[in-house]
Parts: C-alpha cells; sequence; structure tokens
C-alpha cells in the first residue's frame, strides 16, 4: 500500500468512526475496513456494500416488493408515446412516472397516484430508515427526506442494465453457457429466459411482486455470442409470426 493510500485510508476511518452510531450493521462495516479505498462516511459505507453485492440487492427489494404488495386497483401499463417524450424533459425520478417501454420493470409506487410520499421507497413501497437501510435499527423512524432504499437503488440498476454484471453472473454460473454447458466467451452477453416482450404479452396480469422476478436474477442468463444470436432471432420469428396471425381491427 502507497504511503498517500495509508494516508487517505486512516483519515477516512477517523471520519468514518466518528460519524458511526452505536448501532450499525455489522456486515457493512466489515465491507468497509475491507475495501481498498475506506469510505469516510456510514452512507457510502452502505451504498458500498451493496455495490458490491447486487444479487443480494436484488432478492431484497424483491422480499420487500412482496410485503407491500401492489396497490389496490393497479395495473401494468406503458405510458402512451406523446405523454412519454414529454416526460423526458423532466427530471427522471418525478413520481409521475409510466415506463415507456415493457423493458423498463414495472414500478407502481413511482406513479404520482400510488406513490406512498417521502419516508416510502418508491421501488417496493416500504418505510426508507437511516442512511436509506431498509430496518429502523436505531428507532428514529422513516427518514422523510428519502424516496429509495440503498438497496432498491442497486436493485434497480441491475434491472434497468443487467449487462453491467456481466462477470458477476458469469461467476455465478461457473463460466458455463446456460444454454449450452459450454464455457463461456469473452464476448458472452446476458439474457432473459423469458423474453420481455413475452412477459408483456402473456404475464401482464401477475401480481405486482411477482412481476418483478422478470427482470431479477431468476430470469437472468448468461449465453455465448452466436447463441444469443440464435435465440433472437427464433424470437423475433415467433413475434411476426403471432403479428400476423392476429385479428385485424
Amino acid at each position: 500500500m502507497s504511503e498517500w493510500r495509508a494516508e487517505r485510508n486512516r483519515q477516512a476511518l477517523a471520519r468514518l468512526t466518528g460519524a458511526l452510531p452505536p448501532i450499525f450493521p455489522a456486515p457493512v462495516l466489515i465491507h468497509a475496513l475491507q475495501r481498498a479505498f475506506t469510505p469516510p462516511l456510514p452512507r457510502l459505507a452502505i451504498d458500498s456494500y451493496w455495490r458490491a453485492h447486487p444479487l443480494r440487492a436484488d432478492r431484497l427489494a424483491r422480499a420487500l416488493a412482496a410485503k407491500t404488495g401492489g396497490p389496490p386497483g393497479w395495473r401494468w401499463q406503458l405510458a402512451e408515446p406523446q405523454r412519454a417524450r414529454k416526460r423526458g424533459r423532466h427530471r427522471s425520478d418525478e413520481l409521475d412516472w409510466l415506463a415507456a417501454s415493457f423493458r423498463v420493470p414495472p414500478a407502481p409506487y413511482r406513479e404520482r397516484r400510488h406513490a406512498r410520499g417521502p419516508g416510502f421507497c418508491c421501488v417496493c413501497g416500504q418505510p426508507v430508515y437511516r442512511f436509506g437501510w431498509h430496518h429502523d435499527l436505531w428507532d428514529r423512524g422513516p427518514n422523510m427526506n428519502a424516496v429509495w432504499h440503498a438497496a432498491c437503488v442497486i436493485a434497480w440498476d441491475l434491472w434497468r442494465s443487467p449487462s453491467d454484471h456481466v462477470r458477476l453472473l458469469k461467476r455465478l454460473q461457473r463460466r458455463r453457457c446456460a444454454a449450452t454447458g459450454a464455457r463461456l466467451w469473452r464476448t458472452a452477453e446476458v439474457d432473459h429466459r423469458v423474453p420481455l416482450f413475452e412477459v408483456w404479452r402473456e404475464h401482464r396480469d401477475t401480481p405486482w411482486p411477482t412481476l418483478l422476478g422478470f427482470w431479477g436474477a431468476p430470469n437472468l442468463q448468461v449465453i455465448n455470442r452466436d447463441v444469443h444470436a440464435q435465440k433472437c432471432a427464433g424470437e423475433a420469428r415467433m413475434r411476426r409470426s403471432r403479428n400476423a396471425s392476429a385479428p385485424i381491427g
């Protein structure tokens, strides 16, 4: 370790120690102390922990969503193209939210009519506590300045951009193609076992917490690029045949 990094970590550790509350999640602290660069604040330590464990964040986010359940009368819908373009000119975290594509996971608590307000996560609907944690370890009640769990932020990133986690998913599959069992090559790609267009077509009325599994780890696989190309071609033929056989009017 260089002298510069050692000094930086010494200062960060002193700042972190001074800011730590009497109660703090032990796994988060252990992870923070094992990093090459020690995070200087408890909130940064928690963020670093979940970034290092995206699959754990995915499981937690879906479990919290199952605990909340979907809002009464909610149904998965997409924004009209004109409305989606208008929304694109505003902040992406605005709570008047409908996705423009079925590739975006449904999030009823990001919609204005179902939003639970400050102190509740806009992804899973559960209360958000100090440092973005999902349990009230400090008996202080919900954090009224937060609308995301730290874990749900990372889970949302995984659902939206699973290819960013291809190295982790490769390791989970022991570097074997999920479709053929052959060795995964460097060009291997992340794929959804059940295509998202099929989720929109066939599973639209599935209860919302269960729907999230189609974006999470249970529906993700890594396959070699040539296998992925063949799979996509077969799915495209299936979509064309369905559209051709659909009744007109």
